[in-house]
């Protein structure tokens, strides 16, 4: 009996320290489990980016197509704390690594993989390549939309909203402060006259009253399709028509020459 107490003694101190052992790995798998969880998250937060690609994307289209045409014209050069200057785009350098090989194929410039539509890009560069962002307060485009009248450009947007006056305000301090910090009138003559020209151009239509509208002072000339395809279709049958013309006029002068003949052929007929 004495060794039978002693044995089942042994098996309940095994089976105490294996359920311990087992109890603390358990826990360090949980704190290790917990902690690459708050690693991720953290690493989620990093790359967290609360900014939109699509109103930015067309805050440089504006930037583009009804600023920088006036800036190039007076050879002036945007100072890199301007908000307006492409390097002060979060997005930049995603956006210059697109490419539109067809109509329904965009590719990454970065690993080379396809996608059938620009959105689809757009969540890869999301889920990807969101490292190369550099997040820094103040490189939102999007922040500038209210200053820049995004909502004009967006075609879905057709029907009117009723003017907010403490909207307008907010959104014409923001342009004047724009005006303000890329072009100080006191850089010179070029700085003093985009100074004006900004002002014209985007922040005098930010009024509830009638008859101001944004870019008003015009932007970059673009080629339309249609005017490019009448463009190649008269390139083409230019040739055609001279090569009708010259016909046209060869069969002419045939024709008189044959009227000569058969006059002066009747002329000798008659004197005989």
């Amino acid at each position: 009996m004495g060794r039978a107490a002693v044995a089942i003694a042994f098996l309940f101190a095994c089976l105490f320290f294996s359920l311990d052992v087992a109890g603390c790995l358990s826990h360090q798998d949980f704190i290790g489990a917990a902690g690459t969880r708050t690693l991720l998250q953290e690493d989620v937060k990093k790359h967290e980016v609360h900014c939109s690609r699509e109103r930015s994307r067309i805050a440089s289209k504006i930037i583009d197509q009804y600023l920088m045409p006036f800036v190039e014209q007076e050879q002036y050069h945007l100072p890199n704390k301007c908000r307006l200057h492409h390097d002060n785009d979060i997005f930049r350098e995603q956006e210059e690594h697109k490419i539109h090989v067809d109509i329904n194929e965009w590719r990454c410039g970065f690993c080379k993989k396809s996608f059938r539509a620009e959105k689809f890009l757009d969540l890869h560069f999301d889920n990807r390549h969101s490292n190369l962002l550099d997040d820094i307060q103040g490189r939102c485009l999007a922040d500038l939309c209210g200053a820049l009248h995004c909502d004009q450009m967006v075609e879905s947007k057709k029907a009117k909203t009723k003017c907010n006056p403490a909207a307008a305000a907010r959104n014409r301090h923001l342009c004047e402060s724009l005006a303000d910090n890329c072009f100080p009138t006191s850089q010179g003559h070029s700085a003093s006259r985009l100074h004006e020209f900004f002002l014209r151009q985007f922040c005098d239509a930010h009024t509830c009253s009638q008859g101001k509208k944004p870019f008003s002072q015009g932007g970059k000339k673009q080629t339309s399709v249609f005017y490019l395809a009448v463009s190649i279709l008269i390139v083409m049958l230019l040739p055609l028509f001279y090569v009708l013309v010259y016909l046209h006029q060869r069969g002419m002068k045939r024709g008189i020459q044959d009227l000569k003949r058969i006059s002066k052929a009747g002329k000798k007929t008659k004197s005989y």
